[in-house]
């Protein structure tokens, strides 16, 4: 959608007068004072609709100055309609706040639109150059990492060239980096690299601060993701580089001369658009405190655009997730009390969306459209001070002597009792990967529903850890998922929390001597139920690491299936897995898990898997042969096989006809995602799959040498159990501990990546290595264990 431009562009926030307000009747309407803010106002008026403010802070100092005569009645701010550019955020305190009777809010006059943008608008005189290029001077010392022309976003240079169909990074190129490539660059210093983790957990995003030499450059930045590794060899781009200025759309800032080039479209001439730049981070900051918190503000109907990206600033890390964040939104909510964002566009933006940090109690965020942003849509993060013994790197593990066993938190600041619901997000996390819909990390009793979410690169919605749960997430529509990342699903969690341990055998023994750990963060039962889930590159909910205490029931999921990883606790049953199934990965011995009533169309995709929880059982099959190989692992004992005859496939319903409740129960499958008028008729909706009912050829070819079996990595539930950055390498499945291999080092579940220095993807490459070096006594091998290297000598 365009964004219509100002009648009268001028900034907010200049100076302020204490002019009198609410003086006629006609701003009065029963118990509600209205104060009015145009582009054509003017900040000595008196904020009648006949003679508004021309800034928001006009109008806040004197709602500030009426609340101090301890006025009862309700106030309204109303913008009308343009485009209001700020030069500073719009700041909500404790002062200006309402009532639950008679909360302040702020909102677009009826019928009209009104755009909160943070960007400078630019007056330029463009002057044509060489090879298509125009130049034009903008102020001394301006910069800006983004740049829009007549509302279309313009492509920073860059290489290889902006491709939309193209994931990731809408183009990507190995050669980035090359030393030939760099050699071209006469100064890239201010070039940015983006690409993504070796393990596509996510991106990184460096600086160049120079070049070493004709061919080499140097960095700084990659803190995107708390798991660090090496660069991806091939999913990378670099922009901001003026000898990449080479096609029409794309633009450079030459800060040191205060120049702008630009290349348009061929025979337009720029003088005749219109040019802006974002500026700002964030458009209003709702900030307070848990002693002295805002409360009853309302925000509704306005289109907050135009922020500056943030990624480089994206380097505080989450406890143990895979994530780190910067704590900024174009809207940010801190310290809050019943306050609402309600029916708001946040429509091209740099960073997230929405930031509800640190203490918030009954925030509500529902009937909002995202869409177009660089980095996540609605983010609920609190303290980690507010957490007892927290670790933040994967590897790290605070010892049992050290930690603080008291159960739950030990503060309240973290967001408690909030709301997301009824929000169309699609199109985001276009700068940064590690991203969601729906974030949350250390927060408490949070309702996620009737969300619709799509075209993410990561999960549409995210539980980073286990701190303190008891969320409800229903009724929504998740889809287009995990796009441009891996080993990942539409719904994802992780749960290290302080019973997980980075080595799987010392977690073992923690938790077998102290099962009083498991619940200590993961205090209340998260609750997951009637949502529809597609994820065609993951899986559609995935509760990796350590996620406990969940139960998980009346879901559709349309394509990837359900993860279980190591955790406790977890109830799963009444869902329905089309093409696909349960994924059971690495459990403990108590597990207590239980899988039960669901409607499967796989054998269960066990990996290590020894001790099968409370039960596994009562599960209903679409062929007679799966459940056999389910019946074989011991398990199952009163699964049965029923025809697939659901009542309307092909509309979504997959409903089972003249069903009976028989330990399964027929739920509604046709009211997921947003159910707002106006939010519905933008929405789409996912690809509904053809049922796949017939065999597939099975995989899994296994070696035996020595005292062991082995086989290829070949599955991404393969790749996840083992944490690897890839689908390669081989499999360790069994071995003898009396045999000269297992006495060296090797265990079941490690994986061979390299033996004497020959590089080992899959079974074939093992055997000719083995064949090769044959006359070695202590061949050298390189394995994949706990998400980390190690080197073996083995003992032949």
């Amino acid at each position: 959608m365009k964004i219509k431009p100002s009648l009268v562009p001028k900034l907010l926030f200049v100076g302020l007068s204490c002019a009198p307000i609410f003086t006629t009747k006609a701003q009065q309407s029963g118990t509600i004072k209205r104060v009015y803010v145009s582009t054509k106002g003017n900040d000595q008026n008196p904020g009648t609709v006949a003679r508004p403010f021309a800034t928001a802070e006009a109008a806040l100092r004197a709602v500030e100055k009426s609340k101090q005569g301890k006025a009862t009645t309700g106030i309204e701010i109303i913008f009308t309609g343009g485009t209001y550019y700020l030069d500073k955020p719009i700041q909500l305190s404790a002062a200006l706040s309402g009532t639950k009777k008679l909360p302040l809010r702020i909102k677009a006059a009826d019928g009209k639109q009104v755009i909160l943008s943070g960007a400078k608008l630019l007056d330029l005189k463009w002057e044509q150059g060489g090879k298509g290029i125009w130049k034009a001077k903008v102020p001394t010392g301006m910069s800006f990492q983004s740049l829009y022309a007549n509302d279309a976003h313009l492509i920073r240079a860059r290489y290889p060239n902006y491709d939309a169909s193209v994931l990731p990074f809408q183009g990507y190129a190995a050669d980035a980096l090359s030393p030939e490539r760099i050699a071209t660059w006469k100064n890239p210093t201010g070039g940015i690299v983006h690409v993504l983790h070796s393990g596509r957990w996510g991106g990184f995003h460096y600086r160049i601060t120079g070049k070493d030499g004709a061919s080499k450059v140097t960095l700084e930045g990659g803190e995107q993701n708390n798991r660090p590794s090496p660069m991806h060899e091939t999913y990378r781009y670099v922009e901001n580089i003026v000898e990449e200025l080479d096609t029409e759309q794309e633009w450079y800032l030459d800060e040191g001369t205060a120049t702008l080039y630009y290349m348009p479209s061929k025979g337009k001439d720029p003088n005749q658009l219109k040019f802006v730049a974002p500026q700002l981070e964030n458009l209003i900051t709702i900030a307070g405190s848990a002693n002295n918190p805002v409360h009853d503000i309302e925000v509704s109907g306005i289109r907050f655009t135009h922020t500056a990206p943030t990624f480089m600033k994206t380097a505080e890390p989450l406890l143990r997730s895979d994530w780190t964040i910067y704590r900024q939104g174009a809207v940010k909510i801190e310290g809050a009390e019943n306050c609402s964002l309600h029916a708001n566009d946040f429509i091209e933006l740099g960073g997230n969306a929405i930031f509800v940090n640190n203490y918030n109690r009954g925030v509500k965020i529902s009937g909002n459209r995202i869409e177009e942003i660089g980095a996540g849509a609605i983010n609920f993060v609190g303290d980690p001070e507010a957490v007892r013994s927290p670790a933040f790197r994967y590897e790290k593990f605070v010892p049992l002597d050290q930690m603080d066993t008291l159960k739950g938190p030990k503060s309240n600041n973290y967001p408690m009792d909030c709301e997301a619901s009824d929000n169309l997000i699609h199109s985001i996390g276009l700068i940064e990967k590690q991203v969601a819909g729906v974030q949350v990390s250390m927060a408490e009793s949070l309702r996620i529903l009737h969300n619709t979410i799509y075209n993410v690169p990561r999960a549409g919605i995210n539980l980073g850890d286990g701190t303190w749960g008891g969320h409800e997430i229903a009724y929504n529509d998740v889809f287009s998922t995990v796009l441009e990342t891996s080993d990942h699903g539409a719904f994802n969690s992780w749960g290290r929390d302080r019973f997980w341990h980075p080595d799987r055998n010392k977690m073992d023994q923690l938790t077998a001597a102290h099962p009083s750990l498991i619940l200590l963060d993961a205090v209340k039962t998260t609750k997951i139920h009637d949502n529809r889930f597609r994820c065609d590159h993951g899986w559609d909910i995935d509760l990796d690491d350590g996620s406990s205490n969940y139960e998980i029931y009346n879901n559709l999921c349309l394509s990837g299936g359900l993860k279980l990883r190591e955790g406790f606790f977890r109830k799963v049953y009444n869902n329905v897995m089309l093409n696909n199934g349960f994924h059971p990965h690495v459990w403990f011995q108590n597990s207590h898990d239980v899988f039960r009533n669901n409607i499967v169309m796989h054998a269960h995709q066990d990996i290590q898997v020894k001790y099968w929880g409370d039960e596994v059982d009562y599960n209903i099959y679409a062929r007679k042969e799966d459940l056999q190989k389910d019946q074989a692992k011991g398990i199952e004992k009163h699964g049965r096989v029923v025809a697939m005859n659901f009542v309307a496939p092909t509309f979504g319903d997959f409903r089972l006809k003249n069903w009976k409740d028989q330990g399964f129960k027929n739920f509604d499958m046709l009211h997921f995602g947003v159910t707002s008028k106006r939010l519905k008729s933008l929405a789409t909706s996912p690809e509904i799959p053809q049922l796949i009912q017939k065999d597939t050829k099975e995989q899994g070819v296994k070696w035996a040498w020595k005292d062991g079996n082995f086989k290829s990595v070949e599955t991404l539930g393969e790749q996840s159990a083992a944490g690897l950055p890839s689908i390669a390498g081989v499999l360790v499945l069994r071995l003898d501990e009396n045999g000269t291999i297992y006495k060296s080092g090797l265990r079941i579940g490690d994986v061979i990546l390299n033996y004497q220095g020959e590089k080992i993807d899959k079974l074939t490459d093992l055997q000719q290595a083995i064949k090769k070096h044959v006359h070695a006594d202590q061949p050298k091998i390189l394995i994949f264990r706990n998400q980390q290297q190690q080197k073996l000598n083995l003992q032949l």
